[in-house]
């Protein structure tokens, strides 16, 4: 059960879809939402500037100065944002454990904010990610799902005023493999909550029909009993594009799937499923690798 939530902003407008989906996951589970903002290191990003370009050198006094206010406003919007969120929802501001019902705390760190969410990610028991202001914070996304070896739960670009909804209809892309079996393991208690699931899967065309959708949905019938498979036909659209309108057009609440790709995004990238359904899912995405 999820019940210490990650949750990564960075005092931006962009952080409320985030901040959404992790109240609402936090509300499933009674939990505890640790809130992670990183600071940028000015002095050594300045430092870096100037080694590159020496021609920089007369303007780093007052580079260095920007650099700092900005990063000061940007902290102290997102502690704003952060007792904004708390106050509105009546959760309590707490960093030990023993206080009934929901709770938060504000964490800072200063340096470089991916390799801070792998380290805060690896002790808790979900991360929550954001999309930011221009489609998918991918550096984030793939620390928190390559690197702490717990699932993400990725906010919709934009949720509705009322928030998302994690335990209505949850939908899960299932290919025969681990990668999407880590996930729906990892979603187990989303699923055991979801008022039905829908397990979802391209037909391939092959000579001998995958049995594996009907194998997944006899064991998640153990878990929930209201589990049906639905057969995306093979068309000449791409199956990430199929199965979003297919998600969509049903009014699913919550996407399940693995992480596909290759070794690590900093030497490749995911593969183009994984970023066709990152770039262009109107849901929340839980994604483990």
């Amino acid at each position: 059960m999820p019940k210490l939530i990650l949750l990564p902003v960075r005092g931006q407008a962009s952080d409320a879809p985030a901040y959404a989906t992790a109240l609402a996951a936090a509300r499933l589970f009674d939990g505890h939402i640790s809130v992670l903002h990183v600071r940028p290191d000015v002095q050594r990003d300045v430092a870096a500037l100037a080694a590159a370009d020496m021609g920089m050198a007369t303007g780093l006094e007052a580079t260095l100065t920007r650099l700092e206010v900005e990063a000061n406003a940007r902290e102290q919007a997102a502690v704003a944002a952060w007792r904004g969120f708390a106050g509105r929802n009546a959760i309590v501001l707490e960093d030990r454990p023993g206080t009934p019902g929901l709770s938060t705390e504000f964490l800072t760190e200063t340096g470089n904010e991916a390799d801070w969410v792998a380290e805060h990610g690896r002790t808790v028991d979900l991360v929550v990610a954001g999309r930011g202001e221009s489609g998918s914070a991918l550096d984030v996304i793939e620390a928190a799902l390559l690197d702490t070896g717990k699932p993400v739960l990725i906010a919709a670009a934009a949720v509705p005023t009322s928030g998302p909804t994690l335990d209505g209809t949850v939908a899960i892309a299932w290919k025969d493999c681990k990668e999407a079996a880590a996930a729906v393991s990892a979603a187990l208690p989303f699923i055991r909550r979801a008022g039905r699931v829908l397990i979802f899967t391209v037909d391939e065309g092959a000579d001998q029909a995958d049995r594996s959708p009907a194998r997944l949905a006899h064991a998640l019938r153990w878990h929930n009993g209201n589990v049906a498979v639905k057969l995306l036909p093979k068309d000449t659209r791409p199956p990430a594009t199929a199965l979003l309108a297919a998600v969509t057009s049903i009014g699913c609440d919550l996407l399940v799937m693995g992480g596909y790709g290759h070794a690590r995004l900093r030497e490749a990238v995911f593969g183009g499923f994984t970023l066709a359904v990152l770039d262009d899912a109107p849901l929340p995405v839980l994604m483990a690798h």
